[in-house]
């Protein structure tokens, strides 16, 4: 398994932000090839203290090579230029490798 991580400090507008993102963006970000499943939030919050982002996004893709391909797609590259028209906090992207453990192992 491999994901794809999407943080977004405050914008200047949340409003338009989520919005935008629940109608326009998400859908974009969705069609990518290859995604297995996808989870967001608007509801960040952080232990001891004022969470740094305002909201996140977690993709997830068979591995490395698949979440590579999805990102280099017309969709992918769709989703990636749309980022611009809502995003004006700016964004955190970075993916990496997730291995499942159990509590019981």
């Amino acid at each position: 398994m491999h994901k794809l991580l999407v943080l977004y400090p405050a914008p200047t507008d949340p409003d338009h932000f989520r919005d935008y993102y629940v109608n326009t963006h998400l859908p974009l970000a969705l069609a990518m090839p290859g995604l297995l499943a996808a989870r967001y939030s608007f509801e960040v919050s952080a232990v001891g203290g004022k969470a740094p982002y305002f909201a996140v996004f977690e993709a997830d893709f068979a591995d490395a090579d698949a979440m590579k391909a999805a990102r280099s797609s017309p969709q992918g590259q769709r989703a990636n230029a749309d980022v611009a028209n809502y995003a004006t906090g700016g964004v955190v992207v970075i993916d990496y490798p997730a291995w499942s453990a159990s509590p019981d192992e």
